[in-house]
């Protein structure tokens, strides 16, 4: 680690591209009459941002309107705090009216069926019906999982897309006694929200601690602890030690639902509170509308604008992206802010690859872990677009962790989620 503290970490909390744009770019286009349409599929951390700033930097001008499934979207961010009662739901619950009344964001709550996307005037077509006709589309969907044998996430939650499933995991985790065995399993890298898992191992141990002890299985599918190993193997072996149980480099053959069993290579691991979390893709929608993806996996976007890169005036934001950035809420956040800037600079008939505006393309992930109920850590690294290789790549200098949990990063985690929801939502 190298000698980043807080008074840093908090400075480069906003870092973001620089070189934004404004809404004078827009002055040829609509003086001619021309009305920019935009439709964002998800309205998570990313859709959500996207949707905001593109009304924002455009004055108005570009006419947005987002698609979900669900009328308000629930954070996986401080979601762990609900699993442990120190947050209820209603706390990580925002309403997509918010953006509606207040940017004139507009909203349908259904989802896609298909798309076509080659036309100039492209079609957004939805399960109720509707038929939406636009000039740019920006999807957003999030997170998959991959299947695993025998998984049933209505008895073994994976609590990685918050929600109902937040809500199955807190509940469980009621019931659960001191002296029982909760098994949880860390999906193969990359997935959503690094230090996540490791974050929820912790909150789990805290509660068994406190409900006398018991055992935290954690069964990791990467070869060891893949962030902050330092902070995480320390609360395991020494704040947890006899309750945590770390074993890495594990392989899921399938798992029994009905009687809370995962059978591993290393052998069966048995529960009296199973949670599963499969290893990672891009949200169904990419793959099953024939997008060309990453390993089979993740969107192939451009990263200086997150369009695809076989499909013009198609975007791919958030989670869903296949770039070298980690997965996260406030990643999502910065990379919309990109994305509503190319598509503003794309309607101005404005280049994408200026000097400038590449010398300013840059993101943040920044996060904070809870560790016990009184204490957390925080994770910083900022991006930067890399013209020879064509990516975003780490800025080593922005690369920081806290030297320890401490009660002060704990009051800290409410203000950076409180900014970040926001900065996103509101």
């Amino acid at each position: 680690m190298n000698n980043f503290n807080r008074r840093d970490f908090i400075k480069l909390m906003g870092i973001s591209t620089a070189a934004v744009a404004t809404p004078s770019l827009l002055k040829t286009a609509s003086a001619a009459g021309f009305s920019p349409r935009v439709v964002v599929v998800g309205s998570g951390f990313a859709g959500s941002t996207v949707a905001k700033h593109l009304r924002l930097w455009s004055n108005n001008v570009i006419d947005v309107t987002v698609v979900d499934p669900h009328a308000s979207h629930v954070s996986c961010v401080m979601s762990n705090l609900v699993v442990n009662q120190q947050l209820s739901m209603l706390d990580i619950t925002f309403q997509h009216t918010i953006l509606n009344e207040k940017y004139g964001v507009n909203f349908i709550q259904s989802s896609v069926s298909s798309i076509n996307h080659d036309a100039a005037e492209k079609q957004v077509f939805l399960e109720n019906g509707q038929v939406i006709s636009c000039d740019y589309i920006v999807l957003a969907p999030g997170i998959s999982f991959d299947d695993i044998p025998g998984l049933d996430h209505q008895k073994v939650p994976h609590a990685w897309i918050a929600g109902p499933q937040t809500e199955l995991l807190r509940d469980k985790m009621k019931a659960i006694s001191g002296g029982d065995t909760f098994v949880m399993t860390i999906p193969k890298a990359p997935y959503r929200c690094p230090p996540g898992p490791y974050e929820r191992a912790c909150v789990i141990a805290d509660m068994m601690k406190k409900k006398g002890g018991g055992k935290v299985i954690v069964l990791d599918l990467n070869p060891k602890i893949i962030v902050e190993e330092h902070m995480f193997s320390n609360a395991f072996s020494e704040i947890y030690g006899g309750i945590v149980e770390y074993i890495p480099n594990i392989t899921i053959n399938s798992v029994d639902s009905d009687n809370l069993i995962v059978y591993t290579n290393q052998g069966k691991f048995e529960a009296d509170v199973l949670n599963v979390i499969p290893t990672h893709r891009a949200g169904k929608i990419i793959t099953d509308l024939g997008f060309n993806t990453v390993a089979d996996r993740w969107a192939d976007i451009n990263p200086i604008s997150y369009e695809l890169n076989d499909t013009p005036d198609v975007f791919v934001i958030g989670d869903s992206s296949g770039t070298s950035q980690p997965k996260s809420g406030h990643m999502a956040n910065s990379q919309a802010k990109i994305c509503a800037d190319a598509i503003i600079r794309k309607i101005a008939n404005r280049p994408l690859d200026s000097e400038e505006r590449l010398a300013n393309l840059t993101t943040n992930s920044a996060c904070y872990s809870p560790i016990t109920d009184k204490t957390a850590t925080w994770l910083t690294a900022g991006f930067a677009y890399n013209k020879i290789e064509h990516k975003m790549k780490a800025i080593p200098a922005s690369l920081g962790e806290a030297e320890l949990h401490h009660v002060d990063h704990y009051k800290d985690m409410f203000s950076w989620s409180k900014n970040l929801f926001e900065n996103t939502f509101m």
